[in-house]
């Protein structure tokens, strides 16, 4: 992660054909911002945690059916006393300690810190010169065919277009060394994106649901133009 910023943070606007057609300075704000790493893997930690699911679950002796009768007499019998047979000492009991259903993995992030570990990945993109801006008129069709294209144009993609595989046939495949890629879509554009995710290794998402852990797993970030002023919208509400 670069963590040093020397000029004002910009980036290239392509057109459908990959041709460029300009460049745009990005908000010092929100692209241009020290990096610091312990707030981004802070972010990093509560969303991971708050993402988990809960699927684990053991059944205490309350839980468990039968039991509620003794299984012998309190005395006389020689052997030791009992009062359940679903106690935890015995085949078929309850489980003590185990995991369960009900456990909170979930943790809190000041909304302040959320948004300055967001600026902070978004730097690190506009450092790296990760971004790519497309003309708002973005593709031609509404087709997978199209968008694709517009990714080879601009010189993300070399094969040809490959649609999502199973992770075993991806590792034997030579697009398993493709780069990942974050489309980000405003709100007018959100259709577009069925036309994206069927693409190996392209997860589109809206603005509204920009985060750390999708921006820094992706090796680039590709929206229109009018994404930039919808991120800086929810930015510096």
């Amino acid at each position: 992660m670069v963590t040093t910023q020397d000029h004002m943070p910009e980036a290239n606007i392509y057109n459908f054909q990959g041709e460029i057609k300009g460049k745009l300075k990005l908000d010092e704000s929100i692209f241009g911002v020290a990096i610091k790493s312990e707030i981004v893997q802070q972010a990093i930690v509560a969303q991971e945690a708050n993402s988990r699911e809960v699927i684990a679950h053991t059944k205490d002796r309350s839980e468990v059916r039968g039991g509620g009768r003794k299984p012998w007499k309190q005395k006389g019998t020689g052997r030791a006393r009992h009062g359940s047979n679903r106690s935890p000492l015995w085949i078929g009991g309850g489980i003590t300690f185990g995991p369960n259903e009900y456990r909170n993995f979930s943790k809190k992030i000041n909304k302040k810190v959320r948004k300055s570990a967001l600026r902070m990945a978004l730097t690190d993109k506009a450092q790296e010169n990760k971004i790519y801006l497309i003309e708002d008129s973005f593709i031609p069709e509404k087709k997978t065919k199209s968008a694709f294209a517009l990714l080879k144009n601009i010189k993300l993609r070399k094969l040809k277009i490959q649609e999502k595989q199973t992770e075993e046939k991806a590792k034997k495949s030579s697009h398993a060394k493709e780069e990942n890629i974050l489309v980000v879509l405003p709100k007018d554009k959100k259709e577009y994106a069925r036309y994206f995710r069927n693409i190996f290794k392209v997860t589109p998402i809206s603005v509204e649901s920009l985060n750390v852990v999708d921006i820094l797993k992706s090796k680039h970030l590709v929206m229109p133009v009018a994404s930039i002023d919808a991120i800086a919208k929810i930015l510096n509400k």
